[in-house]
């Protein structure tokens, strides 16, 4: 854990805090993207292999270090920092103040990296999808509360609210 400011996650969840189906998102809202480019622009993105192989073209988030958990030596793209356990993860991310750096995904890696978190940026999807990936829920968490959270906002008959997770403990 760390003692001071930990690191950030963002992402977007359904009713039962769904992130995803067969290693696709479950919805894109256009304003959701564009608070993910936002938040993340010019900072460092940690994510799965999955979560990497699901970007467009296979290719690393442009003005973001890309930093990629694997367990898969041979896996090493071009532009991202392929790290294969927990430990090295942390100790390159030693180089950042914990507010550089945002935890994207998935499921495993969400879970993984939460201890060292203290802020999540969770777009609240108003409907419950099929998915078969699964973000921790914060509202049971008792060692999160919710310190802010957006106007209910629309994309075609779509709500969704924009929220902001604090760490309490």
């Amino acid at each position: 854990m760390l003692t001071e400011e930990g690191f950030n996650i963002i992402a977007a969840v359904d009713l039962n805090w769904a992130i995803g189906k067969k290693n696709e998102l479950l919805v894109s809202v256009p304003e959701d993207r564009h608070l993910f480019l936002k938040e993340t622009l010019g900072k460092a993105v940690v994510m799965g292999r999955n979560t990497f192989e699901s970007l467009p073209g296979r290719q690393p988030l442009y003005g973001r270090d890309n930093i990629v958990l694997s367990r898969n030596r041979a896996f090493s793209p071009e532009g991202v920092t392929v790290k294969s356990s927990m430990e090295e993860t942390l100790e390159y991310l030693k180089k950042y103040r914990g507010e550089e750096v945002y935890v994207i995904g998935g499921e495993s890696i969400f879970r993984q990296f939460l201890p060292y978190c203290s802020a999540a940026e969770i777009t609240c999807i108003d409907y419950a999808y099929d998915g078969d990936r699964f973000f921790p829920n914060l509202e049971r968490d008792p060692e999160w509360e919710l310190t802010g959270e957006s106007d209910e906002e629309t994309y075609f008959s779509l709500a969704y609210t924009f929220r902001l997770y604090h760490r309490t403990a």
